[in-house]
């Protein structure tokens, strides 16, 4: 699939969005339903692979021998998260999975082992809206002393009601934005480590959504990032998935710049009904009736992280998005290569700010 040239209803959506910012609950529903709907039938559909090969996820990383290879998914207790450290771990990756919750973690793992007794599997607890227990994680697995091939920051959360991490950060921008921000900043000396010590490269996969197509204006609400007066469920969450992509795009960049062999891409898993939607079960169950043949299960979804993080096709590749395993251009605003950089120095400023309480 060749990515959508500008002009086209990613482009339109934007244009139409930035006209008028509608305060109204119910017309904020609406305008984040036709958004979405555009986005979608904008996205072409699959292409080079089909449902019926989504469907077979395990055959898009057929081949692969992940044996030497470690990875960390955050989230990867349950959902897409879990269903990527399953192929992972039966690719014979050694995987930690991330999760805050230790007794649904320890659950995911002994799924994987009944059906893969020979798998290699780790449990770490991680919260990501807390940037202290952001950093215990990142202690305990140095205490591992493993190297780090693989980085699928796939957790988050989704449609929450305006709340503050401990931090004093929007919920939504604090675990799906910054929280793997810092993390991905925290363990890159010991990816570039592990590079240098192996020779093989290193793979970071943002996990953002075709929602990054409904933002604020002006994409990332820098001096109102806390704002409770005009906050929007929707387009805070719309909001945090274009800053997976900005962060993977300005990371990309630095890392092309410092000539290190580490990859950086965001993915779109396609619209799955999974827990993160707890807060949103019956608008996406009524989404779900008009869209129902664009829907996938949990292994579908998963396929397109699997595939960035594993596929030898993509050796060398960086700075991309991905939608169902094919390369697709997002939104003029997670384009902007100006945004990235504000956005890169604003999260730094924030995670010592916030360090600092």
């Amino acid at each position: 699939m060749e990515p959508t040239p500008a002009g086209t209803f990613a482009d339109q959506i934007e244009d139409r969005r930035n006209t008028k910012h509608n305060v109204h609950k119910d017309k904020e529903e609406s305008s984040w339903f036709w958004s979405l709907w555009l986005g979608i039938c904008d996205s072409g559909g699959l292409d080079k692979v089909g449902l019926d090969q989504l469907q077979l996820l395990s055959s898009l990383t057929e081949g692969v021998d992940a044996t030497n290879l470690t990875a960390i998914v955050t989230g990867g207790a349950s959902g897409i998260g879990l269903e990527t450290a399953r192929v992972l771990a039966l690719r014979n990756a050694h995987v930690i999975i991330a999760a805050r919750n230790m007794e649904i973690a320890n659950e995911a793992k002994q799924l994987i082992l009944k059906d893969n007794i020979d798998a290699r599997v780790d449990v770490l607890k991680l919260d990501l809206s807390s940037i202290k227990s952001i950093r215990a994680f990142v202690d305990n697995f140095n205490a591992l002393d493993l190297p780090l091939n693989i980085l699928i920051n796939n957790a988050g959360v989704m449609f929450c009601p305006y709340q503050l991490s401990e931090d004093g950060i929007e919920m939504q921008f604090a675990t799906n934005h910054l929280g793997h921000f810092l993390l991905t900043n925290l363990l890159l000396d010991k990816m570039k480590n592990t590079v240098r010590a192996t020779g093989i490269e290193g793979r970071i996969v943002n996990l953002s959504s075709i929602a990054h197509l409904h933002t604020y204006n002006g994409g990332i609400q820098f001096d109102k990032i806390n704002d409770q007066i005009g906050y929007s469920d929707k387009r805070a969450y719309g909001q945090s998935k274009l800053a997976n992509i900005l962060h993977a795009n300005e990371l990309s960049r630095h890392l092309k710049e410092e000539g290190v062999n580490i990859t950086v891409n965001s993915v779109h898993p396609g619209l799955i009904m999974t827990p993160l939607m707890r807060h949103s079960a019956l608008l996406m169950k009524f989404l779900k009736m008009f869209t129902f043949y664009m829907w996938k299960n949990v292994p579908q979804g998963a396929a397109t992280s699997c595939y960035v993080a594993l596929h030898p096709s993509l050796e060398g590749v960086s700075g991309n998005y991905y939608l169902d395993c094919n390369e697709f251009q997002p939104s003029k605003f997670a384009r902007d290569e100006m945004l990235a950089r504000k956005l890169w120095d604003f999260s730094n400023k924030l995670v010592n700010s916030a360090s600092k309480l």
